[in-house]
């Protein structure tokens, strides 16, 4: 018994963990893919580091989006 409560901590600090850190990202993770795979030429995007732009030829890996300023060829991902 005191086995147990000696580690019960541990157990709650990792339930603790998992409920507000670990979970929220594999649902933030989720929801980017489904975003990504229903991207199609003519969107409108906004990139993660904040580059405004209209996508204008997507492939399996990459992606160009064209900007006021002209295309840029990034990751999907990115």
């Amino acid at each position: 018994m005191e086995n147990i409560q000696q580690f019960l901590p541990f157990i709650l600090m990792f339930v603790v963990i998992y409920f507000f850190m670990i979970r929220p990202q594999q649902q933030r993770l989720k929801k980017e893919k489904e975003f990504e795979g229903k991207l199609k030429v003519g969107d409108k995007i906004i990139t993660k580091s904040g580059i405004h732009g209209r996508v204008a030829e997507l492939a399996e890996t990459t992606i160009v989006v064209e900007t006021m300023a002209g295309k840029i060829k990034m990751e999907r991902s990115a």
